[in-house]
């Protein structure tokens, strides 16, 4: 298990423990969810869902998401429900009345004889009863002896006097929990859970777009055991149940897959694996067929199995994939694509035939994801991408020859225009494209600069579709993709996703990242996405830093943080969910073309910035651990998830608010605190909202217009304190 991984670079500093580093995350912070399990305290008002059954041939080259999504609904057609009691009598099975109670200790009646002064205990005989599990279902029910839930004191020697003494919290109180049952129908899903992560990021050069990943998160992004060494079976893809009745092992069953180990993640383990395994239906077990121990990564490979015994050709029929690895986090990745489960194949049929794309294109313009609007508006320069890369793979066992593809532009779901993807760049100008190969070409799209200003009108966005095309296409769905081109006021290089979390380490270490504008103008504030990993950095501090820039190398200070006001990382959820920190008192700091935005750091822990390792601007990225005497590159290749937000038009649309600078002066008291604490502006401002975030960014309390928080039901600890009218400052207070 990998709790860390880290690519030192090694210079004049190492003997201080001073470098950048990455590591592996502890949380998907792609997933936009709670991060919560469901409760463990009742299962009342639960959905139970059973699927349909499927038949062959099944395929999933995950291109799509196929994961069956489940919605309780209470008005759905074919909805039933039953309602379940928790204490029932063991022979009868009939529910106890709704104020049963009983005790798990024994009970007794003590009779004190006045006259002999004697005092004579007898147990009260115990009671057989069912009791069910109501945090999980199906409810498992086991037979146990209770006690009543009273003791009874009689003295002899005075007429009417006996008193039962009530136990104020036995341990089992009837209860009841209603389930209800629906039926689902729809084909075009796959999958009966969605465990593991399906995405378009973490392979490396898969086959065709998407691929689903297995590591140590649930399906909310979140480790199934945090803080922990423990390694054990993690996520889990399972199929819906398949009709494989009347089939047999002459019809040439045969199940096929390709599978990655790490990719763009972490390198499990050679105790860490991935298991594939069959359900029998009749005998109600699952049995492992193939696995694979950790390896470092190579290129995908094809798994190709058999299926010959009688007991896997029923209805009902299922398989799954599943991960032995840490639970800790997102650690021990693996990789799989193209499941493909079919008759009438043979021992050779081993190809994936498909011509796809690779990996999805994210932008059109030069070296950025994402322009301000109002600069790409003004600019006389084309700045449209001169060399778009397309990476394509040929899954045929022949050449194919490649037709002309295209690009798309849309504007409210109205084709706007369009450009032809030709003049591919291919070895020896073969116009094919050789068999089980990737191709990369690269594409001019300078001619539509004029063309995509008028297309923008007064909008901030649109959508690009791209397709390409083969003389023998297989999976059109791989020929295709699309995305939102995006001009808001902020320059980005990333895609929006972190694969791995990195940044320098040691005591005033200085990280900073260079933009090329296109045109001079102020800045308002940096947009930085924060991720989890191997040690929560969160309540470390920083101050936000601005340079000029010198022949790609920060130069003089043109903003920094006031050291009695430094930040910390906020932890975000969701795609291109960035945490925005603006600049104190809403200054508008100016920068030139060149100019470069980061930190300086004031404990020596890494804090934990995204990497995006799908785009490289390594040469953007430089740090510093002497004070900012020297600059240093970085040693490996990704892009920083760090924005400039520009004081642009769209600052209004974008909700950025002036705020006044007696509403930035804040008092928290009493801190640190038992249980309540109180929020007081120095101008007496009401504050409409507060948030309270733990130290993972997990948002856990909310509270409108309240004088007074209450902290008492939380563990003790750190947490951050964020009031939405103040956006650019958070607040911590420590509950004891």
């Amino acid at each position: 298990m990998r709790f860390l991984l880290t690519l030192f670079l090694f210079f004049n500093f190492w003997a201080f423990g001073q470098s950048l580093e990455f590591g592996p995350l502890t949380r998907n912070t792609c997933i936009k969810g709670n991060g919560l399990t469901k409760s463990t305290n009742s299962i009342d008002s639960t959905f139970v869902f059973s699927p349909d059954t499927l038949t062959l041939p099944f395929f999933d080259d995950f291109s799509t998401n196929k994961f069956q999504e489940y919605q309780a609904d209470f008005t759905s057609p074919g909805l039933t429900n039953q309602v379940f009691y928790q204490l029932l009598d063991p022979i009868t099975l009939i529910p106890f009345s709704s104020g049963a109670k009983f005790s798990n200790q024994q009970t007794f009646r003590r009779t004190f004889d006045i006259i002999s002064g004697s005092i004579t205990d007898s147990i009260f005989n115990p009671i057989l009863i069912k009791s069910g599990d109501f945090s999980a279902y199906p409810i498992q029910y086991q037979t146990i002896e209770v006690y009543p839930p009273y003791y009874i004191y009689d003295t002899i020697g005075i007429a009417d006097q006996s008193d039962t003494i009530w136990l104020e919290n036995p341990a089992y109180l009837q209860d009841s929990a209603n389930i209800f049952f629906a039926s689902i129908n729809d084909p075009t899903k796959l999958w009966a859970d969605s465990y593991a992560y399906h995405n378009y990021r973490y392979g490396l050069n898969p086959r065709s777009l998407g691929v689903v990943t297995f590591d140590g998160l649930d399906e909310n992004g979140y480790p199934y055991q945090i803080n922990t060494a423990i390694t054990n079976y993690a996520d889990r893809l399972t199929s819906k149940p398949l009709d494989l009745s009347g089939l047999g092992s002459s019809d040439s069953v045969y199940f096929s897959f390709l599978y990655q180990p790490e990719g763009l993640g972490d390198i499990p383990e050679q105790n860490d694996s991935l298991v594939l395994e069959f359900y029998a239906k009749d005998l109600d077990q699952w049995f492992r067929v193939w696995s694979v121990n950790g390896d470092t990564v190579h290129p995908f490979r094809a798994a190709h199995i058999y299926l010959q015994e009688d007991k896997f050709f029923k209805k009902g029929f299922q398989f799954r994939f599943r991960n032995y690895g840490s639970l800790a986090g997102a650690l021990d990745h693996f990789h799989i694509d193209f499941v493909h489960l079919r008759k009438l194949s043979f021992y050779d049929d081993t190809l994936f035939k498909d011509f796809a794309f690779v990996y999805p294109l994210n932008s059109l313009i030069k070296t950025y994801t994402s322009v301000p609007w109002d600069h790409y508006k003004n600019t006389t320069e084309n700045k449209m991408n001169d060399s778009l890369l397309v990476q394509l793979f040929n899954g045929s066992s022949t050449p194919e020859n490649y037709q002309n593809g295209n690009i798309s532009f849309y504007q409210n779901n109205a084709l706007e225009g369009s450009f032809i993807l030709q003049g591919f760049t291919l070895a020896e100008q073969n116009i094919n494209f050789l068999p089980q190969t990737f191709h990369s070409s690269y594409h001019n799209l300078s001619g539509g600069a004029e063309f995509s200003r008028t297309l923008l009108g007064n909008e901030q966005q649109f959508t690009v579709k791209s397709n390409v095309s083969a003389q023998f296409p297989n999976e059109p769905i791989n020929d295709s993709c699309a995305f939102i081109q995006e001009f808001y006021n902020y320059y980005s290089y990333d895609d929006g996703s972190a694969e791995a979390a990195f940044g320098p380490t040691g005591t005033q270490a200085r990280l900073a990242i260079r933009y090329d504008a296109y045109e001079a103008d102020s800045l308002i504030g940096i947009s930085m996405h924060f991720v989890p990993s191997v040690n929560d950095v969160s309540n470390k501090l920083f101050l936000i830093s601005v340079w000029s820039d010198n022949n790609g190398e920060p130069e003089n200070l043109l903003y920094e943080d006031d050291v009695f006001f430094p930040r910390n990382p906020i932890y975000t959820n969701g795609i291109n969910a960035f945490h925005q920190y603006y600049f104190k008192d809403t200054m508008k700091v100016a920068v030139g073309q060149a100019f470069h935005i980061g930190w300086r750091q004031l404990d020596g822990n890494r804090l934990n910035l995204g990497l995006d390792r799908n785009i490289d601007n390594s040469e953007t990225i430089k740090f510093s651990v002497d004070g900012g005497t020297t600059w240093l590159s970085s040693p490996f290749p990704g892009t920083a998830m760090m924005r400039p937000i520009f004081s642009t038009a769209l600052d209004n649309s974008l909700g950025i608010k002036e705020v006044p600078k007696d509403m930035d002066e804040i008092t928290i008291f009493p801190n640190p605190t038992t249980g309540f604490f109180s929020i007081a502006s120095k101008s007496n401002i009401e504050l409409s909202e507060v948030e309270i975030y733990d130290s993972f960014g997990r948002l856990l309390l909310k509270n409108k217009g309240a004088e007074k928080i209450d902290l008492s039901d939380l563990n003790c600890g750190i947490y951050l304190i964020r009031i939405p009218e103040i956006s650019n400052k958070t607040f911590k207070i420590i509950k004891q």
